[in-house]
């Protein structure tokens, strides 16, 4: 069955681009003109991911995301026409998974859709590793999609997961940031370094709202790598 993409801009020549492109990679886009239209589609579910645009009038996509990020971890594509810094720091510590600025690459585009609904579980090919993974109280089960502290789920994106996985595969192991930028995105993916500090803020933020700290070190000068103790709650 093709991936249903939602593809949210109020630019009506943007959403053509965007939904030729994802046609012609077997995909089947659906699309809203702005966040209210946006708000109905993902109410009526059966949505893999959502490519959106921050920058509409009235309600906004970054307020789009908050209000999905409450009941949801819908796989979110940032869309946007400004590269500033702040809007793409923003955009990733609220819960998005990617961030695109216009004008963009029809091509990078799909590349990018194709990694996140793979890290998702929704994208081709199995993952030929054990399903269970755990260290101390933390778990992760690549079957189910789900992350657990000390027994209490943690509500991880599809990037946020996959550094999890990345980390507790080897947790031993120091990731250097263009390490942990290809187990999320995959290779042949540029993203900026901050991107992935995002994706690490947002990490620990959600296991220190549920009581665990230290889940991820930084290792200064080198990366990231596991917490050395994961046996207990705050």
């Amino acid at each position: 069955m093709a991936h249903r993409i939602l593809v949210v801009d109020d630019e009506p020549h943007i959403r053509d681009v965007i939904c030729f492109a994802l046609e012609r990679a077997g995909m089947a886009p659906t699309t809203a003109r702005n966040g209210t239209e946006a708000m109905m589609a993902f109410h009526r579910g059966h949505i893999d991911l959502v490519v959106l645009d921050i920058g509409m009038p009235e309600m906004d996509g970054l307020e789009v995301c908050r209000q999905i990020r409450r009941t949801s971890g819908l796989p979110i594509l940032f869309l946007s026409a400004r590269d500033e810094e702040i809007d793409r720091v923003l955009g990733l510590e609220i819960g998005g998974d990617d961030y695109v600025t216009k004008p963009f690459s029809p091509r990078e585009l799909v590349a990018r859709v194709k990694a996140i609904l793979k890290r998702s579980g929704n994208g081709s090919g199995a993952d030929a590793r054990g399903t269970m993974v755990a260290v101390g109280e933390l778990t992760l089960d690549r079957a189910g999609r789900t992350v657990t502290f000390g027994g209490t789920a943690i509500a991880a994106t599809a990037l946020e997961f996959s550094i999890l996985d990345a980390l507790l595969s080897r947790p031993e192991m120091v990731f250097s940031r263009e390490q942990l930028m290809e187990a999320a995105y995959g290779a042949g993916i540029h993203v900026a370094d901050r991107t992935i500090d995002s994706h690490i803020r947002n990490i620990r933020a959600k296991f220190s709202a549920a009581g665990a700290v230290g889940v991820i070190a930084t290792v200064h000068g080198v990366g990231f790598k596991l917490g050395g103790d994961l046996g207990r709650k705050a």
